[in-house]
C-alpha cells in the first residue's frame, strides 16, 4: 500500500477530486473536518477517514502529522476567497492563507513528516495589489523558506462540473436580461478541476518535483467577459455583457459585499484583476510537458 496522505481542504471543490485521485492511485486519506460527513458518503469511500477536529487547533493537527508518520505525506488545499479589508489582508485570509500554513510548518516538523504538496494561486505575491493575493503570497514564502520536502501548485480559475465560478454565473443568467461587469477584459486562463488533482497526486510519486513551484492553466485565453458569455450559453441564454467604468465596478463590488453570504464580487476581487491571471509568455505548459496530462478546455463543460 502507497503511503497515508493527510489532506486538510479534502471536503472542498477541489478536495473532492483530489480524494478520488488518491484513492485511484491507492493512497490511505485522513480528512480532517469540522462537523463530519454523512454516513452514506463514508460507505461510498472505505479507504477515507474522516477525524473531525479543527486544523487550526495546534494539538490536533500535531497529532494527526504524528499519526500519518514520517512516511506520509500533506496535501494543504485550505483557502478562502473573501474577507474584510484589512492591512495586508484581513483577518480570515491571514487565519486560512498565513497562520495555518505556519501551523502546519510547525506540525509537521515537529512530528517528521516532510512532504508537503501545497495548492497557492497563479499571481499570489506577498507584495500584490489585492489581500488575497499578498495573504497567498505570505503563505507560499513559509512553505518556501522551511526545510520540508514541498512542491507548489498555483492554478488559475478553477473549473468543473460543481465549480463556483462557471456556476454562479449560469444561475445568474437565467434570472438577470444582461450582466453589468467590471474589469471585463481581465485575462483567466482556466484549468480543469480534474488536470489540477491528477498533477497533485502525480507529484506525490515524483522526487524531482520537490522544490519546485508550478503554474497550472489550461490550453486557452479567456477574458472574463467571454467567460460570463460562456457560462450564460451554458445555461440556455444569450446574455449581452454590459461593461463598467472601473469606478462604478468598485462601488457595485462595495453595495455586494454587504449583503449576505458571500459576496458576488468584492473590491478586492477587482483588485486582484489587476493583472492578468494567465502563465507568463514563454512558460511551459506543465501540465503536459512535468505531468503528462492533456490540458482539457474549458468547452468540456459543455458536452
Amino acid at each position: 500500500m502507497t503511503s497515508p496522505v493527510l489532506l486538510l481542504g479534502g471536503s472542498g471543490f477541489v478536495g473532492r477530486s483530489v480524494t478520488a485521485r488518491l484513492i485511484e492511485h491507492g493512497h490511505p486519506v485522513v480528512i480532517p473536518t469540522r462537523r463530519l460527513v454523512r454516513p452514506d458518503r463514508v460507505a461510498r469511500m472505505p479507504a477515507v477517514q474522516w477525524v473531525q477536529g479543527s486544523v487550526h487547533d495546534r494539538p490536533f493537527l500535531e497529532r494527526l502529522c504524528r499519526d500519518i508518520g514520517p512516511s506520509g505525506a500533506v496535501i494543504n488545499l485550505v483557502g478562502i476567497l473573501h474577507d474584510r479589508p484589512g492591512k495586508p489582508y484581513g483577518a480570515e485570509f491571514k487565519s486560512a492563507h498565513v497562520d495555518l500554513v505556519r501551523l502546519l510548518v510547525d506540525s509537521m516538523t515537529a512530528a517528521g513528516v516532510r512532504r508537503l504538496v501545497h495548492m497557492s494561486a497563479l499571481g499570489a505575491d506577498s507584495k500584490g495589489p489585492s489581500m488575497y493575493q499578498r495573504s497567498k503570497g505570505e503563505g507560499e514564502g513559509l512553505v518556501r523558506s522551511s526545510r520540508l520536502d514541498w512542491t507548489l501548485f498555483r492554478p488559475s480559475v478553477i473549473f468543473g462540473r460543481r465549480d463556483n465560478f462557471i456556476n454562479l454565473f449560469s444561475k445568474l443568467a437565467t434570472h438577470f436580461p444582461l450582466f453589468p461587469l467590471a474589469c471585463g477584459r481581465a485575462k483567466f486562463q482556466p484549468v480543469s478541476v480534474e488536470n489540477v488533482a491528477e498533477a497533485i497526486v502525480r507529484s506525490l510519486d515524483m522526487p524531482h518535483t520537490v522544490g519546485q513551484s508550478y503554474d497550472l492553466a489550461g490550453p486557452e485565453v479567456w477574458s472574463l467577459a467571454d467567460l460570463v458569455r460562456f457560462a450564460a450559453r451554458r445555461a440556455g441564454y444569450d446574455r449581452p455583457v454590459l461593461s463598467l467604468p472601473c469606478w462604478i465596478g468598485s462601488f457595485q463590488a462595495f453595495l455586494l459585499e454587504r449583503l449576505p453570504g458571500p459576496p458576488l464580487m468584492s473590491r478586492d476581487n477587482l483588485a486582484s484583476m489587476r493583472s492578468d491571471n494567465i502563465l507568463p509568455l514563454g512558460s511551459q505548459q506543465v501540465l503536459d510537458t512535468v505531468f503528462g496530462i492533456c490540458p482539457e478546455p474549458l468547452e468540456s463543460l459543455a458536452k
